[in-house]
């Protein structure tokens, strides 16, 4: 009796050590791996070529940022994450409020290079689940004499592995802001390295890429000291070019200005766009104008370059760079009138507004021309656009500025949008016919 009791004793407590084994096990399991925040000593072993910076202060402040990242791994998930270097983390943790009710995490490490994002891409930026990252990189590795080859090496597979982790992840390239040669970045450097970048991601349609060097280079390809007082780092005026050029891009992607635009026409007016998709539009044979499809009721093109959003007629960055596409009204216009709709246009971008047949050029006049002496027009904002039909003849107006006097005209014909490179957007397109 006493055997049996002793060994249904020592049953128990084998079964309560195997219990005690078995939690502790899961409990390991359930535990994240901890994570190095400190930089590696040395390159054996780290993905991608070219510098790594280990200066203590840059060390340092290397362990110090990613140790606060760590414990803020929860609080910044499903962010519109920026990553890049001093230019980025300069920008602030909430990008200077630039973003109103978007949810942003900043993830520029001051002297970071290319590779040392890359390194701690898996840790900083897709841990997060991301819903959008914007890439700003490069011009520290140019200080440290690498070749704009080696540096779009690490951009390329930085560019992979966000794709990797989710091939509808929105990401949404910035050129490399121009500096000058005496802080050993020199404009033709810089220039390669955007070409290269460019040349990375073309046809990729995961991938948006703004023109931000063009944004702020002066005559000889150099940063402007009014904006970037070391020629190196924008000031608040830089960071405000630098978000108003990334606006209409994040809009377009859905972060920014999801309410629907609640403008009324005038009375009388023809609104040649209800708002919420292209009913009234469609292709037609650019040299006959005959008409081939028509977009009733469809929100996009049928070749997806032209998307009807809150309010907005958005023609968008073709991933080839650049590629002329037009899109016109279903129904001609013979009579005298006056046509009025708002544009917003992306650094550089490329549009046209044609009228009957001719084009007005409609672009981002002061970097793209052909008007780039405006003083009314408002970069990477809404602007007016008033074009007067009277026998034939147009005169064209772009926030009260005249662009043209008086463009001769056919007898009639449709309103047209031109896509060509970048991204335009057009709202509030309606015609006043005369009597």
């Amino acid at each position: 009796m006493k055997k049996n009791t002793s060994l249904r004793a020592s049953s128990i407590v084998l079964a309560a050590l195997s219990l005690i084994c078995f939690t502790e096990l899961l409990t390991a399991q359930d535990k994240p791996a901890k994570i190095s925040v400190e930089l590696p000593a040395t390159d054996d072993g780290l993905p991608g070529a070219g510098p790594i910076r280990r200066y203590d202060w840059f060390k340092n402040l290397w362990t110090q940022k990613r140790s606060t990242w760590q414990g803020q791994v929860e609080k910044d998930q499903k962010s519109l994450v920026f990553v890049g270097d001093s230019i980025t983390q300069g920008w602030g943790d909430d990008m200077g409020g630039s973003f109103p009710g978007v949810k942003v995490a900043n993830r520029g490490i001051s002297g970071d290079t290319t590779r040392g994002m890359l390194i701690r891409l898996k840790e900083d930026v897709l841990a997060l689940h991301p819903t959008g990252v914007v890439l700003m990189m490069g011009t520290n590795d140019l200080e440290e004499n690498a070749e704009p080859e080696t540096i779009a090496g690490n951009f390329k597979l930085i560019i992979a592995e966000l794709k990797k982790s989710d091939s509808k992840l929105p990401i949404v390239v910035c050129q490399v802001f121009p500096s000058s040669e005496s802080k050993k970045r020199p404009a033709d450097k810089i220039k390669k390295l955007n070409e290269l970048y460019f040349a990375a991601v073309k046809g990729d349609p995961q991938v948006t890429l703004i023109e931000t060097w063009k944004l702020f280079a002066d005559e000889n390809g150099d940063a402007k000291a009014d904006e970037f007082p070391d020629l190196l780092h924008p000031n608040s005026a830089g960071y405000a070019k630098w978000a108003a050029a990334l606006r209409p891009i994040l809009a377009t992607l859905d972060f920014l200005e999801v309410a629907d635009d609640d403008f009324q026409p005038e009375p009388g007016s023809i609104n040649l766009f209800n708002g919420h998709n292209l009913t009234g539009w469609g292709f037609r044979d650019q040299q006959s104008l005959k008409s081939q499809s028509t977009f009733d009721g469809k929100v996009t093109s049928s070749d997806g370059r032209y998307v009807a959003t809150h309010g907005r007629i958005v023609v968008t960055t073709p991933p080839e760079g650049s590629r002329v596409e037009q899109m016109w009204t279903t129904r001609e216009f013979p009579k005298d009138f006056t046509l009025k709709l708002e544009f917003r246009a992306t650094p550089n971008a490329d549009s046209g507004v044609f009228i009957r047949k001719p084009q007005l050029q409609c672009r981002d006049y002061p970097l793209a021309g052909p008007y780039k002496n405006l003083k009314q027009y408002k970069p990477q904002d809404w602007n007016e656009m008033i074009v007067t039909v009277k026998d034939n003849v147009a005169h064209c107006t772009c926030n009260g500025e005249v662009l043209e006097e008086a463009m001769k005209l056919p007898e009639t014909g449709p309103i047209g949008l031109e896509g060509d490179r970048g991204q335009m957007e057009y709202r509030r397109i309606r015609v006043m016919e005369m009597p």
